[in-house]
């Protein structure tokens, strides 16, 4: 085996992806890892978590015990008589979820109790307590007591904390750390000596565990409270509103830091982030440390943002130079925050680049935007931080850290390759195609042709890409603008797609998670086969957005659909609808069915046994007469879904009326002309660049 980079599975203890489909089956199975930490069937004991009506308590406690249902593992929520009851809040999101008669179900299965703090309700036995999820308040010496007190009552039960920053050396316990939001965010940063069969469990279930190093706030909260004091301190210096401050960030960065705190209920976020930056700044320095204005936040409980209507009246607008300088205050601080969790290796690195993205709302992986201004200007940038805030000096700099931007881990953030000598498989770990995966797609193509490797599967990464939902639509907005910038998009990404046609005797696509659409799809349709687990749902939704799909998905799929099934494609593309991969079979997938199936399949295929799939025929010739196989279609609703179905149409006719050597460049101009139209600009693309960018 020969990998671009380590796997993050290999961290899960899960071995390569390429392992996985040569077995046939995924590495780890939910219900014999359920036997392992709960026991078994017969003596299955309780899942325990502590503070369930807090905020991630809660949440936890659906989440969870969602997943944990179809294998009878008792839940038991355990808080304080009089706490509030947060986990009412988190039913209409069950049933939304499961509809109400399977929300009931787990409802009825999820028992809470009380206590006093001090002593166990002596009913929690008869739930044989396995396994402690800890989500009380962010109080050292009250952890270690409530440790304890499990401890003595249930020798040997598994125990993980939520804690936000404190290190497990600090606890004497495994930490589960989650991402808000706690119900619907699926990412626990996990830290834990090895990986663990809580670990695995969690992974089996549909969760996605990140193993991170045992030190102070680990990654996530280094890199959302530490963009939020950069806020905060850039507030301090030049007294502008922080929701105008906020406006800045979502514009260079992508979150609305101090916002945040409110949506979250500011009393609880702002303790929590004065909780994690105090801890840092008291380890590490004075970059770190907390403002006067986060302590009385964290003291008062006061909402961060006025009233809505008092923000048009103390607008305050930056020069061009103005902005640069709240750049560099925002970038200078994160920069150097990364650069130490570099120095100790706090992650994986596509690990920590992607929970900036996964958790924080970061726009783009903050390893992809230092590799994209390269290790100088990233330097320079920490240095007219330091001109601004020169305590922030005195913490330790490690700038030697982003001098490795040229090796393979660092090149290959979001697309991984292995191969076995014979055959390879593309791991895509971002659900959303950007210049950053394109880049990365065309390395690991180039890489495995050096190796002589021409069988390929191409996938998402069976970890932090759970699905695949298309291109990336801020790549979209310099196209809004600028027809030659739409034109270079579509015709390059579309470029790297055909490499996977051309350039391998077989190709495979394959979906493994419950979506792929849009660009993802555009993209594995030009595989020599489509493969998928047979609930997927596959679309192309641009109509909608609306925008012409730029990536061949008007002509390419059509080559290789037999002509009586046009109508269906043409359904496809007119309305954005889904279609489950089941039922697409023979017009736009070759092999649907259970994943075992899938898998085996895609690697018959692949590594040519003789028990694959028959390719389908694929037309580089002009193709005549699809669009006469129009099928009757919905409305759309929309007068702008209408010009674009329009448009998509007239894309189809001419891109499958040329021969293939011209129909991409024909696609590429029709995409290309509609974003720069004014029904894109005041579509979704256009209110999302004005929302974020201006």
């Amino acid at each position: 085996m020969k990998t671009m980079r380590q796997s993050t599975l290999q961290t899960l203890g899960l071995g390569d992806v390429l392992d996985m489909f040569r077995a046939g089956r995924l590495p780890a199975d939910a219900g014999a890892l359920v036997d392992r930490v709960f026991g078994e069937p017969a003596q299955r004991g309780a899942l325990v978590i502590s503070g369930c009506n807090g905020i991630v308590g809660a949440g936890k406690m659906m989440q969870l015990g969602s997943r944990l249902d179809p294998f009878d593992v008792p839940v038991v929520g355990l808080d304080f008589p009089g706490a509030p009851d947060g986990i009412a809040k988190q039913y209409p999101g069950l049933v939304r979820a499961f509809g109400k008669e399977s929300a009931d179900r787990m409802m009825a299965r999820m028992v809470r109790l009380t206590y006093d703090g001090k002593r166990l309700p002596e009913s929690l036995a008869a739930f044989r307590p396995r396994f402690l999820l800890e989500a009380i308040p962010e109080i050292l010496e009250i952890k270690r007591a409530h440790y304890d007190l499990f401890r003595n009552a249930y020798p040997g039960i598994e125990i993980r904390s939520v804690t936000s920053g404190f290190p497990s050396s600090q606890l004497g316990v495994g930490i589960a750390h989650p991402a808000f939001p706690h119900e619907v965010n699926k990412v626990f940063e996990m830290v834990e000596p090895q990986p663990s069969d809580v670990t695995r469990l969690f992974w089996a279930i549909g969760l996605i565990p990140v193993p991170v190093s045992d030190d102070w706030s680990f990654v996530l909260d280094v890199l959302f409270c530490g963009i939020t004091l950069a806020a905060l301190r850039y507030h301090r210096d030049t007294n502008m509103p922080v929701w105008k401050i906020d406006k800045y960030v979502r514009k260079h960065v992508g979150p609305n830091p101090v916002r945040a705190h409110d949506a979250i209920g500011t009393a609880g976020a702002s303790f929590l982030t004065w909780s994690c930056l105090h801890h840092l700044a008291e380890h590490y320095g004075p970059l770190f440390e907390p403002t006067p204005e986060l302590v009385g936040r964290k003291d008062s409980g006061l909402s961060w943002y006025p009233p809505d209507h008092f923000r048009p009246v103390v607008d305050w607008p930056l020069d061009a130079d103005g902005e640069a300088d709240l750049q560099t205050r925002i970038v200078g601080p994160l920069v150097q925050m990364t650069a130490l969790m570099l120095h100790e290796n706090r992650a994986h690195l596509t690990h920590l680049n992607a929970m900036g993205e996964l958790c924080a709302q970061f726009r783009r992986g903050i390893l992809a935007v230092l590799r994209e201004l390269g290790p100088e200007k990233s330097i320079r940038i920490v240095e007219r931080y330091h001109r601004s805030h020169p305590e922030a000096a005195q913490t330790a700099w490690h700038a030697d850290a982003l001098a490795r931007m040229e090796e393979p881990a660092w090149r290959q953030l979001y697309v991984n390759a292995e191969h076995d000598g014979k055959v390879g498989v593309i791991t895509i770990a971002r659900e959303r195609y950007n210049r950053d995966v394109d880049a990365e797609l065309n390395r690991a193509i180039d890489w495995l042709k050096q190796d002589g490797i021409d069988r390929v599967i191409v996938t998402s990464d069976f970890h932090l890409s759970t699905q695949m939902v298309g291109a990336d639509t801020g790549e979209f907005f310099p196209a809004l603008d600028d027809v030659d910038e739409g034109f270079r998009v579509s015709e390059s990404w579309s470029r790297t797609a055909r490499r996977l046609h051309g350039e391998f005797a077989v190709s495979v696509g394959f979906v493994a998670g419950k979506r792929c659409l849009g660009g993802f799809l555009e993209l594995l349709s030009h595989c020599h086969y489509l493969v998928s687990v047979d609930d997927a749902q596959l679309g192309l939704p641009e109509v909608t957005l609306p925008v012409v799909p730029g990536m061949e998905g008007c002509h390419w799929p059509f080559r290789k659909c037999p002509s009586g099934e046009w109508g269906r494609l043409l359904h496809l593309a007119l309305t954005g609808k889904s279609v489950h991969a089941r039922d697409a079979v023979g017009w736009l997938v070759d092999f649907a069915g259970p994943l075992d199936q899938a898998l085996a399949c895609a690697w018959e295929t692949v590594a040519g046994g003789g028990n694959g799939l028959q390719r389908r025929p694929f037309a580089e010739g002009p193709l005549a007469d699809v669009t006469s196989r129009l099928p009757n279609l919905p409305p759309t609703g929309s007068s702008a879904a209408e010009v674009a179905r329009s448009a998509i149409l007239a894309t189809i006719r001419d891109a499958c009326g040329a021969p293939l050597a011209d129909a991409l460049a024909i696609q590429a101009k029709h995409s290309a002309e509609f974003m720069a139209s004014a029904v894109c600009r005041r579509g979704a693309v256009g209110q999302e660049r004005d929302r974020t960018q201006v």
